[in-house]
Protein backbone atom coordinates (compact mmCIF):
# COMPACT_ATOMS: atom_id res chain seq x y z
CA UNK A 1 0.00 0.00 0.00
CA UNK A 2 1.19 3.60 -0.73
CA UNK A 3 2.99 5.43 1.86
CA UNK A 4 1.87 9.22 2.31
CA UNK A 5 3.98 11.54 1.10
CA UNK A 6 6.05 13.92 2.56
CA UNK A 7 3.76 17.11 1.55
CA UNK A 8 0.78 14.77 2.51
CA UNK A 9 2.50 14.62 6.53
CA UNK A 10 3.05 18.34 6.37
CA UNK A 11 -0.71 18.84 5.23
CA UNK A 12 -2.24 16.48 7.79
CA UNK A 13 0.52 17.99 10.82
CA UNK A 14 -1.08 21.70 9.62
CA UNK A 15 -5.20 20.08 9.97
CA UNK A 16 -4.36 18.59 13.37
CA UNK A 17 -2.20 21.72 14.33
CA UNK A 18 -3.93 25.06 12.80
CA UNK A 19 -4.78 26.71 15.60
CA UNK A 20 -1.56 26.30 17.17
CA UNK A 21 0.53 27.12 13.61
CA UNK A 22 -1.93 30.62 13.34
CA UNK A 23 -1.50 32.08 16.92
CA UNK A 24 2.74 30.96 16.66
CA UNK A 25 2.41 32.56 12.88
CA UNK A 26 0.23 35.42 14.37
CA UNK A 27 3.51 36.53 16.82
CA UNK A 28 6.25 35.76 14.62
CA UNK A 29 4.45 38.24 12.06
CA UNK A 30 4.42 41.00 14.31
CA UNK A 31 7.96 40.38 15.42
CA UNK A 32 9.42 40.66 12.01
CA UNK A 33 7.33 43.73 11.33
CA UNK A 34 8.14 45.37 14.02
CA UNK A 35 11.42 44.19 13.62
CA UNK A 36 12.11 44.79 9.88
CA UNK A 37 9.31 47.49 8.77
CA UNK A 38 9.94 51.12 9.54
CA UNK A 39 6.12 52.03 8.56
CA UNK A 40 4.28 49.87 11.12
CA UNK A 41 1.33 51.15 11.24
CA UNK A 42 0.39 50.79 6.79
CA UNK A 43 1.60 47.00 7.74
CA UNK A 44 -1.29 46.07 10.37
CA UNK A 45 -4.23 45.62 7.71
CA UNK A 46 -1.99 42.43 6.86
CA UNK A 47 -3.48 40.78 9.78
CA UNK A 48 -6.87 40.90 7.87
CA UNK A 49 -5.54 37.67 5.91
CA UNK A 50 -4.79 35.47 9.06
CA UNK A 51 -8.14 36.63 10.78
CA UNK A 52 -10.29 36.13 7.51
CA UNK A 53 -8.44 32.51 7.48
CA UNK A 54 -8.99 31.61 10.95
CA UNK A 55 -13.06 32.67 10.78
CA UNK A 56 -13.22 30.08 7.58
CA UNK A 57 -11.25 27.43 8.95
CA UNK A 58 -11.87 27.59 12.62
CA UNK A 59 -15.12 29.53 13.13
CA UNK A 60 -16.71 32.39 14.86
CA UNK A 61 -15.25 32.15 18.16
CA UNK A 62 -11.56 31.09 17.48
CA UNK A 63 -11.53 34.21 15.02
CA UNK A 64 -12.46 36.66 17.53
CA UNK A 65 -10.01 35.22 19.39
CA UNK A 66 -7.34 35.37 17.35
CA UNK A 67 -8.54 38.92 16.85
CA UNK A 68 -8.51 40.17 20.08
CA UNK A 69 -5.43 38.19 20.98
CA UNK A 70 -3.44 40.29 17.87
CA UNK A 71 -4.75 43.29 18.66
CA UNK A 72 -3.71 42.89 22.27
CA UNK A 73 -0.33 42.19 20.86
CA UNK A 74 -0.23 45.47 19.11
CA UNK A 75 -1.21 47.81 21.88
CA UNK A 76 1.75 46.02 23.73
CA UNK A 77 3.92 46.44 21.36
CA UNK A 78 3.03 50.64 21.37
CA UNK A 79 2.86 50.87 24.90
CA UNK A 80 6.27 49.53 25.29
CA UNK A 81 7.87 50.08 22.33
CA UNK A 82 6.37 52.35 20.13
CA UNK A 83 5.39 51.06 16.97
CA UNK A 84 6.34 54.69 15.32
CA UNK A 85 7.99 56.93 17.11
CA UNK A 86 7.91 57.13 21.22
CA UNK A 87 6.14 54.17 23.00
CA UNK A 88 2.74 54.95 24.90
CA UNK A 89 -1.14 55.35 24.45
CA UNK A 90 -1.81 58.59 23.60
CA UNK A 91 -5.01 60.16 22.05
CA UNK A 92 -3.60 60.24 18.33
CA UNK A 93 -2.40 56.69 18.62
CA UNK A 94 -5.70 55.34 19.40
CA UNK A 95 -7.40 56.98 17.04
CA UNK A 96 -5.48 55.03 14.66
CA UNK A 97 -5.66 52.07 16.64
CA UNK A 98 -8.81 51.51 17.79
CA UNK A 99 -11.13 51.51 14.58
CA UNK A 100 -8.42 49.27 13.32
CA UNK A 101 -8.57 47.06 15.86
CA UNK A 102 -12.50 46.89 15.97
CA UNK A 103 -12.76 46.29 12.73
CA UNK A 104 -10.38 43.37 12.70
CA UNK A 105 -12.56 41.35 15.78
CA UNK A 106 -15.67 42.57 13.81
CA UNK A 107 -14.41 40.65 10.67
CA UNK A 108 -13.55 37.51 12.75
CA UNK A 109 -16.47 37.65 13.91
CA UNK A 110 -18.80 38.03 10.36
CA UNK A 111 -16.45 35.86 9.06
CA UNK A 112 -16.36 32.72 11.19
CA UNK A 113 -20.82 33.30 11.57
CA UNK A 114 -20.21 32.84 7.47
CA UNK A 115 -18.14 30.02 8.20
CA UNK A 116 -20.29 28.27 11.25
CA UNK A 117 -22.97 28.64 9.27
CA UNK A 118 -22.01 26.96 6.33
CA UNK A 119 -20.29 24.38 8.47
CA UNK A 120 -24.07 23.60 9.98
CA UNK A 121 -25.92 23.00 6.34
CA UNK A 122 -22.91 21.24 5.38
CA UNK A 123 -23.47 18.16 8.41
CA UNK A 124 -27.27 18.63 7.66
CA UNK A 125 -25.85 17.08 4.45
CA UNK A 126 -23.87 14.67 5.78
CA UNK A 127 -26.10 12.92 7.82
CA UNK A 128 -28.98 13.13 4.88
CA UNK A 129 -26.74 11.01 2.78
CA UNK A 130 -25.55 8.80 5.53
CA UNK A 131 -29.35 7.89 6.56
CA UNK A 132 -29.82 7.62 3.36
CA UNK A 133 -27.37 5.01 2.85
CA UNK A 134 -28.34 3.58 6.00
CA UNK A 135 -32.12 2.97 4.56
CA UNK A 136 -30.68 1.20 1.03
CA UNK A 137 -28.07 -0.68 3.15
CA UNK A 138 -30.85 -2.28 5.25
CA UNK A 139 -33.74 -2.26 2.33
CA UNK A 140 -30.91 -4.55 0.45
CA UNK A 141 -30.01 -7.14 3.89
CA UNK A 142 -33.85 -7.39 4.17
CA UNK A 143 -34.11 -10.11 2.25
CA UNK A 144 -31.56 -11.97 4.22
CA UNK A 145 -32.67 -12.17 7.83
CA UNK A 146 -29.57 -13.64 9.33
CA UNK A 147 -27.65 -10.66 8.48
CA UNK A 148 -30.33 -7.77 8.16
CA UNK A 149 -28.77 -4.88 10.71
CA UNK A 150 -25.62 -6.05 10.33
CA UNK A 151 -23.94 -3.32 8.34
CA UNK A 152 -25.53 -0.89 10.76
CA UNK A 153 -23.78 -2.54 13.90
CA UNK A 154 -20.75 -3.06 12.32
CA UNK A 155 -20.79 1.00 11.56
CA UNK A 156 -21.91 1.61 14.70
CA UNK A 157 -19.39 -0.33 15.85
CA UNK A 158 -16.55 0.95 13.85
CA UNK A 159 -17.41 4.40 14.94
CA UNK A 160 -16.43 3.55 18.53
CA UNK A 161 -13.17 1.87 17.61
CA UNK A 162 -11.89 4.65 15.55
CA UNK A 163 -12.89 6.92 18.43
CA UNK A 164 -11.11 4.94 21.00
CA UNK A 165 -8.03 4.86 18.44
CA UNK A 166 -8.11 8.71 17.01
CA UNK A 167 -9.45 9.10 14.45
CA UNK A 168 -10.44 12.65 13.00
CA UNK A 169 -14.07 13.42 12.60
CA UNK A 170 -13.44 12.60 8.45
CA UNK A 171 -12.18 9.64 8.53
CA UNK A 172 -15.03 8.60 11.18
CA UNK A 173 -17.49 9.15 8.91
CA UNK A 174 -15.48 7.42 5.93
CA UNK A 175 -15.00 4.34 8.25
CA UNK A 176 -18.55 4.60 9.18
CA UNK A 177 -19.93 4.78 5.25
CA UNK A 178 -17.39 1.81 4.02
CA UNK A 179 -19.05 -0.39 6.99
CA UNK A 180 -22.71 0.29 6.02
CA UNK A 181 -21.41 -0.72 2.02
CA UNK A 182 -19.31 -3.38 3.14
CA UNK A 183 -21.81 -6.43 2.70
CA UNK A 184 -23.21 -4.53 -0.86
CA UNK A 185 -20.06 -3.26 -2.28
CA UNK A 186 -20.21 0.40 -4.11
CA UNK A 187 -20.58 -1.25 -7.70
CA UNK A 188 -23.32 -3.37 -6.33
CA UNK A 189 -26.35 -3.90 -8.71
CA UNK A 190 -28.64 -3.57 -6.81
CA UNK A 191 -26.92 -0.30 -4.60
CA UNK A 192 -26.67 1.25 -8.33
CA UNK A 193 -29.92 0.07 -9.25
CA UNK A 194 -31.86 2.04 -6.36
CA UNK A 195 -29.32 4.69 -6.62
CA UNK A 196 -30.44 5.52 -10.02
CA UNK A 197 -33.94 5.94 -8.97
CA UNK A 198 -33.33 9.28 -6.79
CA UNK A 199 -33.60 12.40 -8.31
CA UNK A 200 -30.00 13.90 -9.78
CA UNK A 201 -29.91 16.36 -7.21
CA UNK A 202 -29.32 14.32 -4.52
CA UNK A 203 -26.48 12.10 -6.69
CA UNK A 204 -24.51 15.52 -7.13
CA UNK A 205 -24.87 16.56 -3.70
CA UNK A 206 -20.85 17.91 -2.75
CA UNK A 207 -21.33 16.09 0.10
CA UNK A 208 -21.00 12.81 -1.84
CA UNK A 209 -18.04 13.48 -3.56
CA UNK A 210 -16.03 14.78 -0.07
CA UNK A 211 -16.74 11.10 1.54
CA UNK A 212 -15.36 9.59 -1.49
CA UNK A 213 -12.88 8.18 1.23
CA UNK A 214 -15.04 5.25 2.26
CA UNK A 215 -14.34 3.24 -1.28
CA UNK A 216 -10.80 3.56 -0.75
CA UNK A 217 -11.25 1.90 2.55
CA UNK A 218 -14.02 -0.61 0.39
CA UNK A 219 -11.17 -1.15 -2.14
CA UNK A 220 -8.15 -2.14 0.48
CA UNK A 221 -10.97 -4.50 2.09
CA UNK A 222 -11.87 -5.78 -1.10
CA UNK A 223 -8.09 -7.28 -0.86
CA UNK A 224 -7.27 -7.75 2.59
CA UNK A 225 -7.96 -11.02 3.07
CA UNK A 226 -5.98 -12.13 -0.08
CA UNK A 227 -2.65 -10.41 1.45
CA UNK A 228 -2.96 -10.97 5.45
CA UNK A 229 -2.04 -14.08 7.40
CA UNK A 230 0.77 -16.19 8.83
CA UNK A 231 3.08 -15.31 6.44
CA UNK A 232 2.08 -11.57 5.94
CA UNK A 233 1.26 -10.23 9.37
CA UNK A 234 -1.20 -7.29 9.37
CA UNK A 235 0.90 -5.65 11.50
CA UNK A 236 3.91 -5.39 9.08
CA UNK A 237 1.65 -4.45 6.17
CA UNK A 238 0.54 -0.51 5.64
CA UNK A 239 -2.98 -0.98 5.41
CA UNK A 240 -4.79 2.10 6.82
CA UNK A 241 -6.20 2.49 10.04
CA UNK A 242 -9.47 2.28 9.10
CA UNK A 243 -9.32 -0.81 6.76
CA UNK A 244 -7.74 -2.73 9.69
CA UNK A 245 -10.69 -1.22 12.74
CA UNK A 246 -12.87 -2.51 9.10
CA UNK A 247 -12.29 -5.81 9.29
CA UNK A 248 -11.96 -6.21 13.14
CA UNK A 249 -15.67 -4.80 13.72
CA UNK A 250 -16.83 -6.88 10.56
CA UNK A 251 -15.42 -10.36 12.01
CA UNK A 252 -16.44 -9.44 15.24
CA UNK A 253 -20.30 -9.16 14.39
CA UNK A 254 -20.36 -11.64 11.63
CA UNK A 255 -18.52 -14.36 14.80
CA UNK A 256 -22.33 -13.13 16.83
CA UNK A 257 -24.10 -14.42 13.88
CA UNK A 258 -24.96 -18.07 13.59
CA UNK A 259 -24.55 -20.63 10.47
CA UNK A 260 -25.35 -24.00 9.68
CA UNK A 261 -22.07 -25.18 10.32
CA UNK A 262 -21.86 -23.50 14.29
CA UNK A 263 -23.80 -21.77 17.03
CA UNK A 264 -23.40 -18.02 17.54
CA UNK A 265 -20.47 -16.57 19.63
CA UNK A 266 -20.98 -15.01 22.70
CA UNK A 267 -19.28 -11.49 22.51
CA UNK A 268 -16.27 -12.13 24.56
CA UNK A 269 -15.91 -15.56 22.69
CA UNK A 270 -16.23 -13.58 19.48
CA UNK A 271 -12.81 -11.17 21.10
CA UNK A 272 -11.00 -13.81 22.18
CA UNK A 273 -11.39 -15.54 18.82
CA UNK A 274 -9.86 -12.39 17.45
CA UNK A 275 -7.26 -12.78 19.51
CA UNK A 276 -5.63 -15.30 18.61
CA UNK A 277 -4.99 -14.11 15.13
CA UNK A 278 -4.29 -10.63 16.67
CA UNK A 279 -1.27 -8.90 15.55
CA UNK A 280 -1.41 -11.84 12.42
CA UNK A 281 -5.11 -11.88 10.14
CA UNK A 282 -5.78 -8.69 13.20
CA UNK A 283 -4.20 -5.80 13.96
CA UNK A 284 -3.42 -6.13 17.28
CA UNK A 285 -4.34 -2.29 18.96
CA UNK A 286 -7.53 -2.51 16.97
CA UNK A 287 -8.24 -5.82 18.94
CA UNK A 288 -7.07 -4.58 21.98
CA UNK A 289 -9.47 -1.32 21.25
CA UNK A 290 -12.36 -3.88 20.79
CA UNK A 291 -11.94 -5.28 24.34
CA UNK A 292 -12.30 -1.44 25.70
CA UNK A 293 -14.96 -0.61 24.03
CA UNK A 294 -16.91 -3.70 24.21
CA UNK A 295 -16.23 -3.89 28.57
CA UNK A 296 -16.13 -7.69 27.52
CA UNK A 297 -13.90 -9.22 30.35
CA UNK A 298 -11.15 -11.03 28.97
CA UNK A 299 -10.67 -15.13 29.59
CA UNK A 300 -8.53 -14.90 33.00
CA UNK A 301 -10.85 -12.26 34.29
CA UNK A 302 -13.72 -14.86 33.93
CA UNK A 303 -11.61 -17.56 34.94
CA UNK A 304 -10.70 -15.98 37.95
CA UNK A 305 -13.54 -13.04 39.03
CA UNK A 306 -11.53 -11.68 41.78
CA UNK A 307 -9.18 -10.00 38.45
CA UNK A 308 -12.56 -8.21 37.62
CA UNK A 309 -13.20 -7.13 40.64
CA UNK A 310 -9.43 -5.09 41.13
CA UNK A 311 -9.74 -4.19 37.79
CA UNK A 312 -12.89 -2.35 38.49
CA UNK A 313 -11.72 -1.11 41.35
CA UNK A 314 -8.40 0.37 39.64
CA UNK A 315 -10.79 2.09 37.17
Amino acid sequence: MPQPTELERVKLFLYVHFERVLVVGLVVSLLLIHWFVDYKIAFLSFYYLPIIIAGFFLGRKAAVMAAVFIVALVYFFQAVQGLEGAPGLDSSMLLALVPWGGFLILTGYVVGSLADQRQHRLNDLKNAYVAVLELLTYHLESSEKAHRGHSHRVAKLTVLLGKELGLRQEELENVRVAALLHEVGPRDPRLLRLLSEFPGAFKELPVAGAMRGAFDILQEYEKYYDVVGDDWPIDHLSFAMATKILAVADSFETLQMPTPLRPAFAPWTAIDELEKASGKSFAAEVVQALRKVSAAPSRAEREDPELSLLKADSA
